[in-house]
């Protein structure tokens, strides 16, 4: 169920007022009953997918519970490689194996052989896989590492891996954080639930009014992008960028303000990476969970930074590389993270060799040069994402350079004239907000504030065209 439905409008006060009202008076109890709504939840889609993510779950379970009882090096890595295997192989059986298939066949018949199509499989995704498999993997890498002790208590750990607000779009969370929460005595804290649903009403507007409007311009102009204007390509491109973080970031939102209701807190995955001024700080502060876990399990083993700067820049285009290719089963994907690894690498070379004294303030304009630079490149970058194929992304892009600037008012379709004053307003609310988690934060005025933007969901959302969050097939 989409958090922007009924379906879940329905759900969630039903899980809400059972945990607090009924099972408030043991933790074990609430564990279970936040166990069976998350695979409630999850199986809402297709219940076949409970069975993934259960096996995936028992497996690091019983692995993370070896590890805490043996100290032998050969069966801890053998034992750590199950895992990282079974999670690895999982994700990449579902979402890669006709992507790898597919190319092969190509690769074999350019060099004049021949190969049956019939090893194509018909395989469903099942969403958020890529989330939990992370998720679930990282706690038994930390417990190798012996930086966690393991789990004692089977539905406190399923309940972590599956926890319902997260489960499906992330953040992808860690068992140091995590775990210790679904073990504490939890109190209902008036305050953190009123910033609880806060922070869900920010997240619908964002998702319900910004992404899901600029998606039906968005979606008309990569139909006809090969007959309408450069400025309309550029318009395009850049609602895109502005659809994928309202898209996206709304998730986390609400995310993170329905696990409030519960009393938990989740990791912030989004700081205004709008705002960035260079490309190093914008992926500091865009998916800000994804990044720290390939930060912590790819480009540190690697070497990270403390190899040659060859080295460095070889570890930093590996992790893109590889986000990349996280994202989806195709060759737009792998462009994109190396686009960004390529203007990643640049960026970390130019500071290794012409470090910079750190001033407190810059000029407001060269700063604002700076930001629409970063947010520049980053668009381009965000056509790849979108693109159905590298034909496609190539088109669009030579298309959009191609310096026909005719304004196209008919042709561009009142989507993205409506949509204007809509996303102005979210940069300025979200410029001037930069110091809190989120912009309704604020105690002051903030009745006001979230019936003023309930008004604007209810008055403007595009609910008879509700899209899916863009990040679910991933």
């Amino acid at each position: 169920m989409l958090f922007n439905s009924l379906d879940f409008a329905v759900f969630l006060p039903i899980v809400f007022i059972i945990y607090w009202f009924v099972l408030n008076k043991n933790v074990k109890t609430q564990n279970l009953w936040l166990l069976f709504a998350s695979y409630f939840f999850y199986g809402w889609w297709d219940p076949r997918f409970l069975v993934l993510i259960f096996v995936s779950t028992l497996i690091d379970y019983v692995v993370g519970k070896e590890l805490g009882k043996t100290s032998n090096d050969s069966y801890r890595k053998l034992l750590v490689r199950t895992s990282i295997f079974a999670n690895i192989g999982l994700l990449a059986f579902f979402k890669y194996f006709n992507f790898f298939v597919e190319n092969f066949q190509t690769a074999f018949t350019f060099f004049g052989g021949e190969i049956s199509s019939s090893y194509s499989l018909n395989i469903i995704l099942p969403i958020g896989i890529s989330f939990y498999t992370f998720q679930s993997l990282s706690y038994t890498i930390d417990i190798y590492r012996k930086k966690i002790t393991p789990a004692n208590d089977f539905v406190a750990f399923a309940t972590f891996v599956s926890f319902f607000p997260q489960l499906i779009i992330g953040p992808i969370e860690r068992a140091a954080n995590m775990l210790p929460q679904f073990h504490k005595k939890r109190n209902f804290d008036v305050d953190e639930g009123i910033l609880g649903v806060k922070q869900i009403v920010w997240g619908l507007f964002k998702k319900i009014v910004i992404a899901d409007g600029c998606a039906q311009y968005v979606n008309a102009i990569f139909i006809d992008y090969e007959t309408v204007s450069s400025f309309t390509l550029l318009l395009g491109a850049i609602y895109f960028t502005i659809q994928v973080y309202a898209d996206f970031s709304g998730y986390s939102d609400i995310a993170i303000g329905t696990a409030r209701l519960f009393n938990f807190k989740l990791m912030t995955n989004f700081r205004y990476p709008l705002f960035a001024k260079n490309i190093t700080e914008f992926w500091r502060k865009w998916h800000i969970s994804l990044m720290m876990w390939f930060r912590d399990y790819i480009y540190f083993p690697l070497g990270g930074s403390r190899v040659s700067y060859m080295k460095s820049i070889r570890n930093i285009l590996i992790v893109f590389v590889l986000s990349g290719l996280w994202h989806g089963a195709n060759w737009t994907f792998v462009f994109m993270g190396v686009y960004y690894g390529f203007l990643y690498s640049i960026h970390y070379l130019f500071r290794a060799l012409y470090p910079q004294k750190r001033t407190a303030n810059t000029h407001p304009i060269i700063d604002i040069l700076k930001i629409a630079f970063t947010f520049s490149l980053v668009t381009i970058g965000m056509i790849l994402f979108r693109a159905p194929s590298m034909e496609v992304a190539l088109t669009y892009l030579s298309r959009m350079i191609s310096l026909d600037f005719s304004l196209e008012l008919l042709n561009m379709g009142r989507y993205a004239i409506e949509m204007l004053p809509f996303v102005i307003g979210l940069l300025i609310v979200e410029w001037f907000s930069r110091k809190k988690s989120f912009p309704l934060a604020s105690h002051r005025f903030s009745l006001l504030q979230m019936a003023i933007v309930i008004a604007l969901i209810i008055f403007f959302g595009s609910f008879s065209d509700m899209q899916e969050f863009i990040y679910f097939k991933f």
